[in-house]
């Protein structure tokens, strides 16, 4: 059997575009209808879209195998490198994409790859840049005063368990001038919001700055987490400014002090956003569009608790 040429693939997708039948592309590239009925088939996107390159890469990994240590086609790892670098994917979530596209590689296989790169601009993109440290913390019990009528996490409902939709955690990040950057992060979905803070840790525009990013999703919303860090003492204005009549108070619940697992989400999404704003860099230096496209890069990768997909996908497709 003759296989089909990229420049043959190349074809197809023109005439997909162009909006051709079946019938008069296969004319167009000399192999029958049957051929080209079998490519749009096998070798679609997961949305059903039909991009040549990504299509001759599939065909590339069934026909050299990526089953066991067999060589890996050069246009596989292409696409691989521009995720890395494009992108920043890891290799765990680019493995979780091409698996859903019939593709079948492990992760370790990109991350040996990874390593055997002696330039090192492909680490440089890594989670931690390959170097990874555990550290023991020890417990502390909470002795914050700083917050009046706060609401302990103990007092959180057990439902807001980070499996359902609208459970939200909200943090900073501080650089050494004193400028900040408010965070919040949708505990199911990992979608991130994140802004400036012009007036920096003043409680009352802090407030109204994370009642504003929350308010078009206020129909969804139900608890918010976050530490005990002053500028969130406006926590009542948070709740009298998201809380819709004949719904329960989006209450702000605290975290026990030095006990940031319990607020998971929202430090882990902090981690994504120092690989682009480092802790020794002047927020100044960062305009408001640069924030939002941090923003957008992150909400479009893809993540394994969602099963691959990205958090823009999964939030939208909850919000409606």
């Amino acid at each position: 059997m003759k296989h089909l040429t990229s420049e043959q693939r190349y074809e197809i997708y023109l005439g997909r575009k162009r909006g051709w039948s079946r019938s008069r592309i296969s004319r167009e590239i000399g192999v029958s209808t049957s051929t080209v009925s079998r490519e749009l088939t096998r070798n679609v996107n997961s949305n059903g879209e039909y991009v040549w390159f990504n299509a001759q890469a599939k065909s590339e990994a069934r026909k050299h195998g990526l089953q066991g240590n067999h060589r890996k086609p050069p246009e596989l790892w292409w696409r691989i490198e521009q995720l890395i670098i494009d992108e920043d994917w890891s290799p765990a979530q680019i493995a979780g994409v091409l698996r859903k596209e019939g593709i079948h590689i492990v992760k370790q296989t990109i991350y040996n790859h990874v390593h055997a790169d002696r330039s090192g601009k492909l680490a440089a993109h890594m989670p931690h840049r390959l170097k990874y440290t555990r550290r023991t913390k020890a417990l502390h019990s909470t002795k914050t005063t700083n917050i009046a009528n706060r609401t302990s996490i103990h007092e959180r409902p057990k439902e807001a368990d980070g499996t359902r939709f609208g459970d939200w955690e909200m943090d900073t990040i501080v650089d050494s001038f004193g400028h900040v950057i408010v965070t919040l992060t949708e505990r199911s979905t990992n979608f991130i919001l994140m802004q400036k803070l012009p007036h920096g840790r003043k409680v009352m525009p802090t407030a109204q700055t994370v009642a504003r990013l929350l308010y078009p999703y206020r129909d969804t919303l139900r608890t918010i987490t976050t530490d005990n860090g002053c500028e969130f003492a406006a926590h009542l204005e948070i709740t009298r400014l998201l809380s819709m009549k004949n719904r329960e108070k989006v209450i702000v619940y605290f975290a026990d002090s030095y006990c940031s697992w319990q607020k998971g989400a929202i430090e882990n999404a902090n981690k994504l956003i120092r690989k682009y704003i480092p802790k020794k860099s002047n927020f100044d230096d960062f305009s408001d569009k640069r924030i939002m496209e941090i923003q957008k890069k992150l909400n479009r990768r893809p993540r394994e608790k969602i099963n691959f997909d990205s958090p823009k996908q999964r939030f939208f497709a909850k919000v409606g």
